[in-house]
């Protein structure tokens, strides 16, 4: 691999950027590919690497007998949990195990600290605030479970704005319709306001800490598949 090669692929995934990578397995020759390129041999690329494309996935390709190497490389998905409550432990856990990079945003050092999510990113400011230079994609999952409108709607006045793929809020139906409420005096459109997850997780009678991160990380696993599908 060449050293410009080498120096574009670290700069997108410095960025969170995707990129496509194509390598002609035969000469070593490598091409990124723009999947709005108007190029021919572009297009031929691409539509011959559809399915990994459609996938995410890297993998092999035949092209006029000449086998290509396409390398799909996608940012790592994230989870930002606004609050730092008991549910916050399990569901970091879970969310590593997954495969997630997790945040943790609370402005209450004495709750969001190294001793209770050990080896997990902490942000000690204000939701909003952390928010601005988050660089919320749509690799991104963001949940709020203070119960603290102060909180959890500074953090989704950031949120629903954004590219997130999956966006929940602890809590009944009760404080959820009094969410969404405030939510429309906040002057926030009720279709940005329609894409939070409200009550969190999905209904499996979930009762414990344990149990109801469990609900959540599978729900947004559910939510990225199914955004995956009606690609």
């Amino acid at each position: 691999m060449k050293d410009e090669t080498l120096d574009i692929i670290l700069s997108k995934k410095y960025h969170r950027e995707k990129f496509i990578l194509a390598t002609e397995i035969n000469t070593g020759k490598q091409i990124f590919i723009n999947e709005k390129s108007e190029d021919i041999s572009i297009k031929k690329l691409l539509e011959s690497a559809k399915e990994l494309l459609d996938l995410g996935q890297s993998g092999l390709i035949n092209i006029n007998k000449s086998p290509w190497f396409i390398n799909v490389s996608l940012p790592p998905l994230r989870l930002v949990i606004v609050g730092a409550v008991h549910i916050a432990q399990p569901l970091a856990k879970i969310a590593s195990t997954t495969g997630y990079e997790v945040t943790i945003i609370d402005p209450r050092s004495a709750f969001a600290n190294d001793k209770r999510f050990p080896n997990i990113r902490i942000i000690n400011e204000w939701p909003e605030e952390a928010l601005i230079d988050y660089n919320i994609d749509n690799r991104t999952a963001i949940v709020t479970l203070t119960h603290d409108p102060k909180l959890d709607d500074s953090a989704l006045n950031a949120a629903i704005k954004s590219d997130a793929f999956y966006i929940g809020s602890l809590g009944s139906k009760k404080t959820h319709n009094a969410r969404i409420n405030r939510l429309l005096l906040a002057n926030h459109k009720q279709t940005d306001i329609d894409r939070i997850h409200g009550p969190v997780g999905l209904p499996i009678g979930a009762k414990s800490p344990d149990e109801i991160a469990i609900s959540i990380m599978s729900e947004i696993v559910k939510t990225l598949h199914e955004i995956k599908r009606q690609k």
